[in-house]
Formats: structure tokens, C-alpha cells, sequence
């Protein structure tokens, strides 16, 4: 069973994105509402990815991904970033930071399971 720790100060989603990532797939979700209980959470859960908002109060998706990276224990943990900001100039910012992929909201929760498996590379989903 995979473990991913899902990042975002939004309630309604992040209650949307885990039932769906455990109905759909058997993931364990852990979820956190902001970056910097995300860092904490990650540290003593050791997630295999982690699905950020990026538009989150105090500190962005962008700012808990630059912490992460400076922190052993969770600068190789893949970070799929999840975002309502869809311009170009974005992504690429995005991108350039290194994270692994950069998926849309409003996401479609029948095919969020599908879209997280397919950028790491993870075999066919459990349900």
C-alpha cells in the first residue's frame, strides 16, 4: 500500500482528494493543512510522495518545497504540486524547482489516483 502525505489548507479538499486516493486506489493519505505541519507530519511519517497546494497561508507550496530539499530525510520523497494557477509562466516556475509534476485544480477525483500513479511511475492502482 502506498503512503502519500496530502498538503493543503482547503478542508474540502484535502477530504476529497483522500477519500478518493483510498477508494480508489488503497493509498494510505495522510493530510496536513499547512507547510509547515507538512514538513513535521513528513518527518515522522516518511510519505513516498506528497501532493501540495500550492496557494497555501504563511508559507506557499513553493517555500515548505524549498525547506523539504535542504532536509535529508525528505529531499528524495517526490512532490507533485496541485494548483488552480494554470498559466504558463507558472508551470515552468514550477517545474524549475524540480518538483516531479504539476496537476490542476479543479481536479477530477475519478482520475487523481490515475494522474499521481502515472508521474511516479507506480504500478496499476488496487481497486
Amino acid at each position: 500500500m502506498h503512503r502519500i502525505l496530502l498538503i493543503d489548507d482547503e478542508d474540502d479538499i484535502r477530504e476529497v482528494a483522500s477519500l478518493t486516493l483510498e477508494a480508489t486506489a488503497g493509498w494510505q493519505v495522510i493530510a496536513a493543512n499547512s507547510g509547515a505541519d507538512g514538513i513535521r507530519i513528513a518527518l515522522a511519517e516518511k510519505p513516498e510522495a506528497i501532493l501540495m497546494d500550492v496557494m497555501m497561508p504563511e508559507m506557499d507550496g513553493p517555500t515548505t518545497f524549498r525547506k523539504m530539499q535542504k532536509i535529508p530525510e525528505l529531499a528524495n520523497i517526490p512532490v507533485i504540486f496541485l494548483t488552480a494557477k494554470v498559466q504558463g509562466v507558472d508551470q515552468r516556475r514550477f517545474s524549475d524547482l524540480g518538483v516531479a509534476a504539476v496537476l490542476f485544480k479543479p481536479f477530477d477525483p475519478m482520475t487523481l489516483a490515475q494522474q499521481i500513479a502515472d508521474v511516479l511511475h507506480w504500478d496499476t492502482l488496487a481497486a
